[in-house]
């Protein structure tokens, strides 16, 4: 059944040129090209206020009430038109960065945007993240387009310490069931985090968990992004130091992600002996919609070792290593420099940051490093925090 999404009665007011120069550059920037996908972020300001949140990178934490920065017209036209957009294959993500999508003044704009992309008859992964709360007329409107492969993503951690996470994890539960009971067009994903040991990690946490994922498509688990900015806000707030130290990745102890997959192995002789759990997102997005992997991560074997096992074939079949002459060639073009290699795991260039780089690996459904980055062994790409190295030492 087809139903219609009209435009906002009340449409958020967009900022002034110059309250939106007063933005940090990357803030008022509304496309950032992110793993997942090409990330549209037209509206800024959130009153949710967790404490990992990423708002903090961009100096608009205490940016509270949402405002857009341009018309959601204004925002698929910049969206479609970017130099990184392909039709039909570039992931999307909207939302994501400054506001929650689901917020009552939020939504209507996330339909509208939404409604312009499916019109044009765009077949791209479109991928919204959310924790707050969906109403089974949400889910009507989100079953009614036709051709975006659209996945509900709801963030739940189960911390309980409101100084850290205010929102209740109860809102993103419900929100969780009652997308999946209503899904027929998009899929739901349970997205599981941020896990952080000592926290939210307990027994009672993580069989929580286990009994959500029986109301989702897929399960995603990560760690926490803990950068400088969040750390110092934190500290400035009194709040419990989850790590020594930042960075530039997300943090999941190996011990942290040896007991999730303890919790969630079943002993049944399964294909699938930990059901459908992933560590990576688009990993579970594709599984949701019974596609290979758009990010190319079964060259990653020991990525590949928690999934189904019709997942992992169905991505062997689409993962062809490229031609280097062709790969060299794009690299190139968009200002590698130094050799460019592709070996069983990865292309590997250099001086390429990650919007092209992302570009590339979409492009190619082959996974890109930067040569001076690397991804290491059983790592996932995640930061070497809790992880053994080759010498047998853990880091901090």
């Amino acid at each position: 059944m087809s139903v219609p999404v009209a435009p906002p009665r009340r449409a958020l007011p967009i900022l002034s040129k110059e309250k939106i120069g007063d933005l940090k550059p990357a803030l008022a920037d509304v496309i950032e090209y992110r793993k997942s996908g090409l990330s549209l972020n037209w509206i800024v300001g959130c009153p949710l206020e967790c404490g990992y949140c990423v708002r903090h990178l961009f100096d608009n934490f205490e940016m509270k009430v949402p405002r857009r920065l341009m018309s959601d017209g204004d925002a698929v036209a910049a969206l479609v038109s970017h130099p990184y957009f392909r039709a039909h294959r570039t992931p999307i993500q909207l939302l994501n960065r400054a506001t929650d999508p689901m917020l009552p003044v939020v939504k209507p704009h996330l339909f509208n945007v939404l409604r312009h992309l499916d019109s044009q008859g765009l077949t791209n992964h479109v991928l919204v993240i959310t924790r707050w709360r969906v109403e089974p007329e949400d889910c009507a409107v989100l079953n009614s387009f036709k051709d975006l492969r659209l996945t509900v993503l709801v963030t739940h951690s189960g911390i309980d310490n409101e100084k850290i996470e205010p929102v209740d994890s109860h809102i993103a539960a419900t929100s969780l069931r009652t997308l999946f009971e209503h899904a027929e067009r998009y899929r739901t994903v349970l997205y599981w985090r941020p896990i952080v040991p000592g926290l939210n990690d307990s027994d009672a946490h993580l069989e929580r968990a286990r009994e959500l994922s029986a109301h989702a498509h897929a399960t995603i688990f990560t760690g926490l992004f803990f950068r400088r900015e969040i750390a110092s806000y934190y500290e400035a707030h009194g709040l419990p130091m989850p790590y020594e130290d930042t960075a530039r990745r997300k943090i999941m102890p190996e011990t942290a992600e040896q007991r999730i997959l303890d919790r969630f192995r079943r002993d049944d002789n399964s294909s699938a002996p930990w059901g459908a759990l992933f560590r990576k997102t688009s990993c579970g997005v594709a599984y949701a919609h019974g596609e290979a992997d758009y990010n190319g991560h079964f060259g990653v074997k020991e990525l590949c070792d928690i999934c189904p096992e019709e997942q992992v074939a169905l991505c062997r079949s689409a993962w062809v290593k490229p031609d280097l002459v062709e790969v060299a060639e794009q690299a190139r073009s968009l200002g590698a420099t130094g050799p460019v290699e592709i070996d069983e795991r990865a292309i590997i260039v250099e001086g390429l940051d990650e919007p092209p780089r992302y570009f590339l690996q979409h492009g190619f459904g082959y996974q890109c490093h930067d040569r001076a980055k690397p991804h290491h062994r059983r790592q996932h790409g995640r930061a070497p925090i809790g992880w053994k190295a080759e010498n047998g030492n853990t880091s901090a």
